[in-house]
């Protein structure tokens, strides 16, 4: 059980930051993040501060689902705004980190950008569903439109952004899961 990718879906599903979170459990933002990308293991008391400030606690953390859900609603999203870069990410699996894939819609105003996805392991698929965007690829830039599809490696960094309209949404789909 990876309890780094259970702690990071729970805070996002429940819409906090890093540093929120570890201004509600008196740790700091650095081991957080440690946590979530399993580089360091919390010990017992940590791990309950930390679930604590997530409004649970380590049975019904550690509980495993009966019955896996393979049917999701809207009601099931979770959506992340980045006004920073002008973006919204909704996720449309639940716990899809726990997953081997993880679909997403990205929204881009225009001027704004996904953030930069990390060189690793993968692939990606992206459809665009509305709009027109830029597509980066390591060094390379391609334009993509409304119907036009992507598929690619995970091992230079990856971004879109939107020039050209007001809004642009992308189908964007990451193996394994990296939003």
């Amino acid at each position: 059980m990876e309890i780094g990718s259970r702690i990071r879906d729970r805070r996002v599903s429940l819409g906090l930051t890093q540093e929120e979170l570890a201004e509600r459990s008196d740790l700091t933002k650095g081991f957080i993040s440690q946590v979530e990308r399993d580089l360091t293991s919390p010990s017992l008391i940590s791990l309950c501060d930390i679930l604590d400030a997530l409004g649970t606690n380590l049975p019904e953390f550690f509980k495993e689902e009966e019955d896996p859900k393979q049917i999701f609603s809207k009601d099931d999203y979770v959506v992340m705004e980045d006004e920073d870069n002008g973006s919204e990410i909704k996720w449309l699996i639940p716990s899809a980190q726990t997953k081997s894939m993880e679909p997403i819609i990205i929204k881009i105003k225009k001027g704004g950008s996904s953030r930069t996805l990390s060189p690793s392991e993968g692939e990606n698929f992206g459809y665009v569903l509305k709009g027109d965007i830029n597509l980066y690829i390591g060094d390379k830039s391609y334009c993509l439109s409304e119907g036009d599809s992507f598929y690619c490696g995970c091992e230079v960094p990856r971004r879109i952004s939107n020039t050209k309209c007001s809004e642009a949404l992308v189908l964007w789909t990451t193996n394994p899961p990296s939003f």
